[in-house]
C-alpha cells in the first residue's frame, strides 16, 4: 500500500498558521522561529535530518523561504563510545537520551531519530509525532574480499570457514549463527564510514549494515549481498525515521501529522509493540519486520538466542489498524513457545 500524500494546501494552512502565530505579538505558545530541529551528530543523522526538512518545507515554501528551521547537533554516549556493546553501556536509548533531555528542557523543538535506535518506551511527556515514509528495510553484507562469488539464493556460502564478522547487533549475529556456527564475531561500532574504513583495513571479514542508511548515503555500491527478510529478519523499525516533540506541543504536532506516512506509522506501530512486549534491549535478539499487502497488515516476528542455536519466527496477519494489538499478540505467542531460558540469559547482567 502506498500512502497517499497529503495536498500541498493542506500543510500550507497549517504551517501559515503556525507561522502566524510565531510572529503575533503574544503567541499563545510563546514559540519564536526558527524551530530547532535536534539531530545527532553522525553524517547519517544529518542526512535523515536534513532530508526530512526538505520534505517538510517543499510542501510549505513559506517556512523555506524564511528560514523556519535551525539544526541542532547533539552528541549522544551512543556515538561517543565505540568500545563497548551499546547492551554494556545502556541500551539503544543511549542513542536518544541527551537528544530528549534536550527536547524536554525546551532547548529543541523535535528531534529526528532513526526508529529502529528509539526507544520503545519514551521518556514521560514525548511523543512520536511523526513516521516517514520507509526506505528499504533489509540488511546488507559488505565483504573485504569483493571477488567472491555470491549465490543470491544462498548467501551465507560466500563467507570462508571461520570468517570473522565486524557486528554489534546480536540480532544479526544470531541469524548468521543460526545458518552458520562455524562464523567468529568481534564488535565493530562507529558510523558508517569508520566501519567501512576498518573493514577495508583489515579487522575483519565482513560487515553488516541497514541498506537504507547506505542508500541514504548514497553508497550502495559497498554493498555485497542484500539479505531478503526471509534469510535475515530486520530490526524493529529499521529504515524509517521518526519525529518525537514535546507531547504538550499540539501545534507542532499538527503541522508534523501532515507529512505523516500511514504505513509507516501502521508497520513500525506493529513492530514496536511486538518489540516492547518482548522487553527487547540491545541485549536481545529479536527481530521484527512488517508489510502491507492489498490492505493487509502482515507481522514477521523472531526470537533467538545470541549463539544463534535457537531461533524463532512466527507471523501474523490482520487490518492495519489492529497494528498494535497485532503485535504485543505475536510478542505473546513468541514467549509461550520460547524456552524461559532464553529470557533468563538475556537479563543476566
Amino acid at each position: 500500500m502506498n500512502a497517499p500524500v497529503l495536498p500541498s494546501d493542506a500543510l500550507q494552512r497549517v504551517a501559515a498558521e503556525a507561522v502566524r502565530r510565531s510572529h503575533a505579538a503574544e503567541p499563545p505558545t510563546g514559540r519564536k522561529l526558527p524551530l530547532r530541529v535536534g539531530s545527532r551528530a553522525s553524517p547519517l543523522a544529518l542526512v535523515q535530518t536534513r532530508n526530512f526538512l526538505t520534505r517538510l518545507t517543499r510542501f510549505c515554501p513559506v517556512l523555506r523561504d524564511m528560514g523556519a528551521f535551525q539544526e541542532y547537533q547533539i552528541s549522544t554516549e551512543g556515538d561517543r563510545n565505540q568500545v563497548q556493546r551499546l547492551a554494556e553501556i545502556g541500551g539503544k536509548g543511549l542513542f536518544a537520551k541527551e537528544i530528549h533531555e534536550a527536547l524536554v528542557a525546551g532547548r529543541i523543538d523535535f528531534a529526528v531519530h532513526s526508529l529502529k535506535d528509539l526507544e520503545t518506551n519514551l521518556p514521560p511527556g514525548l511523543v512520536l509525532a511523526c513516521t516517514l515514509k520507509r526506505e528499504d528495510a533489509r540488511d546488507a553484507l559488505i565483504l573485504r574480499d569483493r571477488t567472491v562469488k555470491i549465490d543470491p539464493e544462498r548467501p551465507y556460502d560466500c563467507l570462508p570457514e571461520g570468517a570473522l564478522i565486524g557486528c554489534a547487533s546480536v540480532r544479526r549475529q544470531a541469524q548468521m549463527l543460526h545458518v552458520r556456527p562455524d562464523l567468529r564475531f568481534g564488535l565493530l561500532r562507529g558510523n558508517v564510514q569508520t566501519r567501512l574504513d576498518k573493514l577495508r583495513a583489515g579487522a575483519c571479514d565482513a560487515t553488516l549494515l541497514a541498506l537504507a542508511g547506505l542508500r541514504r548515503l548514497g553508497m550502495e555500491d559497498r554493498v555485497d549481498v542484500v539479505f531478503e527478510p526471509h534469510q535475515m529478519l530486520p530490526a524493529s523499525g529499521q529504515g524509517i525515521v521518526g519525529v518525537t516533540v514535546r507531547e504538550s506541543d499540539l501545534e507542532l504536532r499538527e503541522l508534523l501529522s501532515a507529512i505523516e506516512d500511514p504505513e509507516a506509522r501502521a508497520v513500525s506501530t506493529a513492530e514496536r509493540a511486538l518489540l516492547a512486549e518482548l522487553d527487547g534491549s540491545c541485549r536481545t535478539p529479536i527481530g521484527g519486520y512488517a508489510r502491507i499487502e492489498k490492505g493487509v497488515l502482515k507481522l514477521t516476528g523472531m526470537i533467538a538466542s545470541e549463539d544463534g542455536t535457537f531461533l524463532l519466527q512466527r507471523h501474523i496477519e490482520g487490518a492495519p489498524l489492529e497494528a498494535a494489538r497485532m503485535g504485543t499478540e505475536l510478542a505473546d505467542e513468541l514467549r509461550r513457545d520460547t524456552p524461559s531460558n532464553i529470557f533468563e540469559d538475556m537479563r543476566r547482567p
